[in-house]
């Protein structure tokens, strides 16, 4: 549930972390090990295992493990990939979906590199700090650097127990380098307004909040 972390330890010693808001189906059997996340984000550290192949599936993306520890997360129609540890194999699902024997036309990400892969094709390969990012998730914190508003309000809005507004269009623009708390929304939208004066956060209710650029900014 939203503001719930969970980690569980799977049949084959593979552990997951579910953050706040997250689900997933696990599909475990003699030939295959398969994750499918349905929402919000995941942590694994995958068990080697030769005779069966773990791959986590998202309406975007088709993963397969190579290595051990990586996160994958579903946010504003795109699979959003970060490898921590080793490799991994990254495909467009749909692709898989045709030659589901083949792990094809994709690419391979390796440690300290993001991804993010849409319906229709990959991302760019950037660079991330492993460090700082493998503290974040034990830590419950979100840590970006230079990224934009809108995409740390989408990870803010999961993480929030009500609605959280804002203009996408209006607020477009803006970039952030900030560490918040994904554990406690209401803080990290405090620690945003003062780290972004520009912005004004306005509740109508408990449950209602509105960011938006202040009139004379």
């Amino acid at each position: 549930t939203v503001g719930e972390w969970s980690s569980y330890l799977l049949d084959d010693g593979s552990r997951i972390v579910l953050s706040g808001d997250s689900a997933v189906n696990l599909h475990f059997d003699v030939h295959r090990r398969s994750v499918e996340l349905l929402r919000g984000e995941i942590l694994l550290e995958v068990a080697p295992d030769a005779g069966r192949p773990f791959v986590v599936d998202t309406a975007q993306a088709s993963l397969r493990a190579l290595g051990t520890r990586f996160s994958v997360g579903k946010m504003d129609g795109a699979t959003h990939l970060v490898m921590l540890e080793s490799r991994l194999w990254a495909q467009v699902a749909a692709q898989h979906r045709r030659n589901p024997s083949e792990m094809r036309d994709g690419r391979t990400v390796s440690a300290g590199q993001r991804l993010r892969i849409w319906a229709d094709g990959l991302g760019e390969v950037e660079p991330v700090d492993v460090k700082g990012l493998a503290e974040a998730w034990q830590r419950h914190q979100l840590v970006v650097h230079d990224r934009p508003l809108t995409e740390v309000l989408d990870v803010l809005a999961r993480h929030h127990r009500g609605y959280l507004h804002f203009d996408r269009e209006a607020l477009a623009s803006i970039r952030v380098s900030a560490v918040l708390p994904l554990d406690n929304a209401d803080k990290a939208m405090d620690l945003l307004m003062v780290s972004l004066p520009r912005l004004r956060q306005r509740s109508l209710t408990r449950w209602m909040h509105i960011i938006e650029r202040r009139p004379d900014a």
